[in-house]
């Protein structure tokens, strides 16, 4: 329920406040007083498209603020999403739109994407106008219709149904790709195949390529490496033969023992013989090392070269076929395992859609069926009781018809819903979009309200212009049932008969003023006498006739009495 409603700057209206709350709300005004500003600026904080154009002359921009009371889980859900608040039950919505024709929302205090409005209004907000009434005449607008009378089952069944047929159509969808593609995916696994086979024969080694430059580097120097090593190992350590050479490890001996006689005179050659002893630990381990090193170079064979060579030139071959690196072609070796696995599962894949399809089709059919079977029941309910409330709108003889039609599986079902009118007995039935008039479409929506918010009802309805091509006795019925509708649903009506402001427990007045040179409009409650006299005018043209005061006064006390 909207609690309270502001525009500024949108159209005619400078700075308005309409006090709504429950119940049923009257708007009225003198023709271009900006009545129809009030639906527009719901529309904005509904999510509708914004127009640079209705931004008040002279204005950076328009604003609509509205406070919405609700207690939909729903809605609060939605509100979170976007970061917004429903503070103990009262939401606040805001939508700003410039002269230049940016558009701006903000959902529970939090900026939103103005479509968060849009998803909130299907929640909360029904609107019908003129252009609501072209819609009725859908026959998509009638089966949602229908569907909603529907209750709880139908949109149960429907909801059972669309994922069925949503599995059906994407199952499909996947069968037929799998088909169409089979010879470019045979083709891709064949060459897959023969490329994961060359690689998988060579099986080559992370690194491996980097390994190998080493050693092929020290095979090709191998008796320079044997030379040096053998110098060196004399050097640290001869092997004894010539009695002649001096070694290091020979002459690190000989100061240790020149050192030991003296060490004991005095601490700093002691600490300099322990330096002494130190390299010559090392000068043993560099020793061994060489020997090893040596001993390694003897177990190189001659073929070793020659077999490192053709090893790295067959990695280097893939590596050119590939591209990248070693790990490049490892890491294609490893998706293309899987990609294959994926290609090779072709046939067991169509095998297993094809039998789920299979299911899916009988499924889908029985869903389609058993919501065709809800509707129907539903049909004939909706008829008689649309039929029953025509007859309190001023169309006695009218009857009103669901008919539902088999027609293609979609999304939606397999059934073609058509509302049908007849006028006057006699007459043969014809569908709403050739045979029913404007101001027959005004009462045949609204007595459509009035029965569908038996089984789901709105929070909030707005109704512009919906008396339009009808008055008198037909006017005051319509009246009497926006205010049966308003027992169960906040209702806010604009319009331009008295007969229906008399059933408002809330009569708000577009009030234009020209004085200042420029027209600038805004809205004000109106009770008591200055509401009989905003009926008299609404009755006559004018607000002091004797005779439409009168009338006005019958018509309040009938509005009261409903």
């Amino acid at each position: 329920m909207i609690e309270e409603l502001r525009i500024r700057d949108l159209g005619v209206i400078g700075d308005a406040t309409l006090a709504l709350g429950p119940g049923f709300t009257a708007i009225t005004g003198e023709t271009g007083a900006g009545k129809t500003m009030v639906v527009s600026a719901l529309g904005l904080l509904m999510g509708g498209r914004s127009d640079a154009g209705a931004v008040r002359s002279g204005a950076s921009q328009a604003r609509v603020s509205g406070l919405v009371r609700t207690a939909d889980a729903d809605v609060v859900e939605l509100v979170e999403e976007v970061g917004g608040d429903v503070e103990e039950g009262e939401l606040a919505l805001t939508r700003t739109v410039s002269s230049e024709g940016r558009s701006r929302a903000s959902v529970g205090g939090a900026a939103a994407p103005v479509g968060a409005l849009g998803r909130l209004a299907d929640r909360l907000f029904a609107v019908h106008g003129q252009s609501e009434q072209l819609r009725l005449r859908s026959r998509s607008a009638q089966r949602e219709t229908l569907d909603r009378f529907g209750g709880a089952e139908v949109a149960a069944a429907l909801t059972a149904y669309r994922k069925l047929h949503e599995e059906r159509a994407a199952r499909s969808a996947e069968l037929a790709e799998l088909r169409a593609a089979h010879d470019a995916r045979a083709a891709e696994a064949v060459r897959l195949r023969e490329d994961l086979d060359e690689i998988a024969a060579l099986d080559p080694q992370l690194g491996e390529d980097d390994e190998l430059r080493t050693r092929i580097e020290r095979l090709s120097n191998l008796e320079a490496l044997r030379a040096a090593s053998s110098a060196a190992a004399r050097a640290v350590a001869g092997d004894g033969d010539d009695p002649y050479e001096r070694d290091a490890t020979g002459l690190i001996t000989e100061a240790q023992q020149e050192l030991e006689r003296v060490a004991a005179h005095d601490e700093r050659l002691a600490a300099v013989l322990e330096t002494l002893r130190g390299i010559g630990f090392q000068l043993a381990d560099a020793t061994r090392e060489l020997g090893g090193y040596l001993s390694d170079l003897d177990e190189d064979g001659p073929g070793e070269l020659e077999q490192a060579n053709e090893r790295l030139s067959a990695l280097n071959a893939v590596i050119r076929r590939f591209g990248g690196g070693l790990a490049e072609v490892l890491e294609i070796a490893e998706t293309g395992a899987l990609r294959l696995a994926e290609l090779d599962g072709d046939d067991e894949r169509v095998d297993e859609l094809d039998a789920r399809l299979a299911v899916l089709v009988s499924e889908e059919r029985a869903a389609a069926d058993r919501l065709s079977e809800l509707r129907r029941s539903a049909a004939v309910e909706l008829g008689e009781r649309v039929s029953a409330e025509l007859r309190h709108l001023a169309l006695p003889d009218a009857e009103f018809a669901a008919l539902v039609e088999p027609g293609e599986l979609g999304g939606a079902g397999a059934d073609e819903v058509t509302f049908l009118l007849r006028s006057h007995p006699g007459a043969d039935p014809r569908p709403l979009a050739k045979g029913a008039s404007g101001g027959e479409l005004s009462r045949i929506m609204l007595a459509l309200e009035v029965v569908v918010a038996a089984t789901d009802p709105v929070p909030t309805f707005v109704f512009d212009e919906v008396d339009a091509g009808v008055g008198g006795a037909a006017a005051i019925e319509i009246g009497r049932r926006l205010a049966r509708l308003a027992r169960t649903s906040q209702v806010i009506v604009v319009t331009h008969l008295a007969q229906v402001a008399a059933f408002a427990n809330n009569h708000l007045q577009v009030v234009k003023d020209s004085s200042g040179g420029f027209t600038e409009s805004s809205c004000r409650r109106l009770d008591g006498d200055e509401r009989l006299g905003e009926m008299a005018r609404l009755l006559s043209g004018l607000s002091d006739s004797s005779s439409a005061l009168e009338h006005a006064a019958e018509l309040l006390q009938l509005g009261r009495e409903a």
